[in-house]
């Protein structure tokens, strides 16, 4: 896909810019009808992780979705690893931020933990889809 038809990926990352900024220093937020300002607000940081992902996929794959195909990947195999390595290291700021950063809403480490797991599952099934899974 060439640029000129590449999909517009700088609004939704300045938007999930905007939305996690607010949730980690503004804490602008309402009570929403579950009556709780504080779920609001892990519910805008949310929304900002999203649009922040989705605005990086259109940026890297130059096409609309959410899923990082294979076949995307020009280097499967060392992108493979580099996702492990930030899927580890992502856990690791899920600890940090549950436990040392008081700053953040509670839950934001355990969707951390679940985002740096989803990254190991996907570099781990990479390498074996590359490695002893491969299709002959």
């Amino acid at each position: 896909m060439n640029e000129a038809s590449a999909p517009d990926w700088k609004i939704l990352g300045a938007l999930g810019t905007i939305l996690l900024f607010d949730t980690i220093f503004f804490k602008i937020s309402f009570s929403g009808p579950w009556d709780s300002e504080s779920f609001t607000l892990g519910i805008i940081g949310l929304s900002g992780l999203s649009l922040i992902y989705i605005s990086w996929y259109r940026l890297n794959f130059k096409m609309k979705g959410l899923i990082p195909w294979m076949d995307n990947w020009k280097n499967p195999k060392k992108t493979a690893k580099y996702v492990i390595l930030i899927g580890i290291i992502t856990i690791f700021a899920a600890w940090l931020t549950g436990n040392k950063i008081e700053q953040l809403p509670d839950p934001s480490g355990l969707i951390l933990a679940l985002i740096g797991c989803l990254m190991i599952l996907n570099g781990t099934y990479v390498l074996l889809s590359l490695g002893i899974l491969k299709e002959n």
